[in-house]
């Protein structure tokens, strides 16, 4: 029977499927890392009383990276090589979402327009994140291996997803309401093309790597279409909304370390 678990049970049983789907990880979390840790060394001064959130952010998403290696590690692997069109984060940019590397790579202050478009593209990815790791929460929880690494992450999602609505609701009221939105629409429509793309990219190396029939493939790849159409019908429309999260200063503390996975 092919289910939500079954696919990813397989993934995880192979090891060359296993290398890959860590390696993918492990690659976007630490470029989210950097990113954050970029932003925060460029806030302007109307917004440093942030820069603590987005330190923490950042030292998240590093951990989150080094926990996908330590999980390689552990079965005696070395990352794979991200094949371009897997690579979700460099397509987003490539799409125009969120700040160009370029412009991070350079020592010249944001501007709080841009501080604005960082947590937009941040509430979109992160909801993202936050849905696929509670998918994993669900079904591997308690998993040997896997299982301490999923319920970690998936809690430091929902952080952050929490951290982007507060933040965002602040910078509304004080008179960015209507660019958040703007941005927050554009990015939900990017993203949702981007997740598609990279989802179908990723399905065919596991299909090969796996030795999926071919009918196997295509029922897959039906299965992303269609979940991109209702994405783009009305899917998207959760990923722009904002409302108080129950969890308030949600990245207020230092990073909650990892030890295990150091």
């Amino acid at each position: 029977m092919l289910s939500v678990k079954n696919l990813f049970q397989e993934i995880l049983d192979n090891d060359e499927s296993f290398r890959l789907f860590c390696s993918i990880a492990a690659g976007g979390e630490m470029q989210g890392g950097w990113e954050n840790g970029r932003i925060a060394a460029l806030a302007p001064e109307s917004q440093r009383t942030l820069v603590p959130k987005i330190v923490r952010h950042g030292a998240d998403e590093d951990k989150h990276g080094r926990i996908f290696h330590a999980l390689l590690k552990k079965r005696g692997l070395r990352p794979a090589e991200v094949p371009d069109e897997t690579d979700y984060t460099m397509l987003l940019e490539k799409h125009g979402i969120g700040l160009a590397h370029e412009q991070l790579k350079r020592d010249e202050p944001l501007t709080e327009l841009d501080i604005v478009t960082y947590l937009a593209h941040s509430r979109v990815t992160e909801q993202r994140a936050s849905e696929q790791m509670k998918t994993l929460h669900k079904h591997f929880a308690d998993h040997p291996d896997l299982g301490r690494a999923v319920k970690m992450i998936s809690n430091d999602e929902d952080n952050h997803l929490a951290y982007c609505h507060e933040e965002l609701l602040r910078l509304a009221r004080s008179g960015h309401g209507r660019t958040i939105q703007r941005i927050l629409r554009e990015c939900a429509l990017a993203e949702i093309r981007v997740y598609r793309d990279v989802s179908l990219a990723v399905m065919a190396h596991m299909g090969r790597i796996l030795g999926w029939p071919m009918a196997r493939a295509a029922i897959l790849a039906a299965g992303i279409h269609g979940v991109y159409v209702y994405e783009r019908l009305v899917g998207w429309r959760r990923m722009v909304s904002l409302e108080l999260p129950e969890r308030r200063d949600a990245l207020g503390g230092p990073a909650v370390p990892a030890p295990e996975y150091a």
